[in-house]
């Protein structure tokens, strides 16, 4: 089956997809996206992912492209177009088209493009042996919590972390605390079993996962904890994490080549992985605690 875009009305071959050489998502990287995994053909999380992305509109000053109802019937055109079952919708919104000035167009149109694309389940071996990050200098601008196409500082971080063989990178700001992954939220099981991530300031995205999990954690009668870590504690913990749209909960176990924990995925992680997927699946999770 073809894969098939949608730009600004239209429903096109992926591979003639186009936008014009002055969209200001080009020329200034001037608009923001969503990323909303699908499974078993439902749109995940889907009116928090719209929330979200409605909030960094507003934070931007740019118009809806359309209205959250057409949103949605749109993002089910284009499940069924593309056969998709498993996998993400991306969904991103532009200020549009406008002869290039920093400052802001009068009479542009928002432009909207989706396209969607399979995803195969995460590797066993990222489950049973966890994934290593490296640490990096947060290099990015200061409102992360706008889900922004501005990625380049995240691009040369991620591309640091496949450099050195690992698969993330967490950025530390300049007190020395982790402030998220290039892709993703970061967490930490202390030696005593409690939760910790960085509360959803300016200073990170509040990621859709993030937001569900903690949801699921405070039924399970989860001791957490939202404030900054450092490198330090994290390499004292006992058991480490990130958390995404596309890699749910997955376990960390090696931080700049150094182990967490003893080294392999901790049981109170893969307790909340289950947690998060019996969310997705609208099933009702064992009880989830501290070893």
């Amino acid at each position: 089956m073809p894969r098939i875009a949608y730009v600004n009305g239209r429903y096109v071959p992926h591979a003639k997809a186009a936008v014009h050489i002055e969209d200001r998502g080009y020329q200034f990287a001037d608009g923001v996206y969503e990323v909303v995994p699908v499974h078993k053909g439902i749109l995940v999380d889907e009116e928090l992912h719209l929330d979200r992305l409605e909030r960094s509109l507003r934070e931007l000053r740019i118009a809806m492209p359309a209205s959250r109802e057409a949103i949605k019937l749109i993002s089910q055109k284009m499940m069924r177009r593309n056969g998709l079952t498993n996998g993400f919708l991306y969904m991103q919104v532009t200020r549009g088209v406008a002869p290039r000035d920093h400052k802001f167009p009068t009479g542009a149109q928002p432009a909207l493009v989706m396209t969607v694309r399979q995803m195969r389940p995460a590797p066993r071996e990222k489950l049973e042996k966890g994934i290593s990050v490296i640490t990096v200098p947060d290099l990015r601008w200061a409102r992360r919590d706008i889900k922004s196409v501005s990625l380049l500082p995240n691009c040369l971080a991620k591309q640091q972390a496949h450099e050195a063989g690992a698969v993330e990178a967490w950025m530390v700001a300049p007190d020395g605390h982790v402030t998220e992954g290039t892709s993703t939220n970061a967490w930490i099981v202390t030696q005593d079993n409690k939760l910790v991530t960085r509360a959803a300031t300016y200073d990170i995205l509040n990621g859709i996962t993030r937001i569900a999990l903690l949801q699921r954690v405070a039924e399970a009668g989860v001791t957490f904890e939202e404030r900054p870590f450092t490198v330090e504690e994290a390499l004292k913990a006992r058991e480490a994490f990130i958390t995404s749209s596309t890699n749910y909960v997955m376990p960390v176990t090696s931080i700049d080549g150094k182990p967490v924990g003893n080294g392999h995925p901790g049981l109170l992680t893969m307790r909340l992985r289950e947690a998060y997927i019996a969310h997705v699946e609208g099933r009702v999770p064992a009880e989830t605690h501290a070893a």
